[in-house]
């Protein structure tokens, strides 16, 4: 059972960390001249997984106009993913 939690949590951390690298590399792209809509359903839906991450990051990661909130959170994403796992499978 610990194994199967320990796949899921795995997942579940590798989705999001994913997410979070799409929405950099998507934010980036304005910057080359591609427009992005906002309103794209798959942009929405982006938002709103990477949003309750990001977010609460902003206010303390933020250095002038350089957001650094998706580096801490991969970073911290790929921390806690570990210890959970570890934990999961006793070591």
């Amino acid at each position: 059972m610990a194994e199967i939690l320990a796949i899921v949590i795995t997942l579940v951390f590798r989705i999001l960390w994913w997410a979070i690298l799409i929405r950099v590399i998507l934010s980036w792209l304005p910057m080359a001249g591609i427009r992005i809509d906002p309103y794209n359903p798959a942009v929405q839906i982006l938002s709103s997984i990477t949003d309750p991450i990001l977010e609460p990051l902003r206010r303390y990661t933020t250095v002038g106009m350089i957001d650094l909130s998706p580096i801490v959170a991969l970073i911290g994403l790929s921390l806690i993913e570990s210890i959970l796992v570890g934990l999961l499978r006793g070591g």
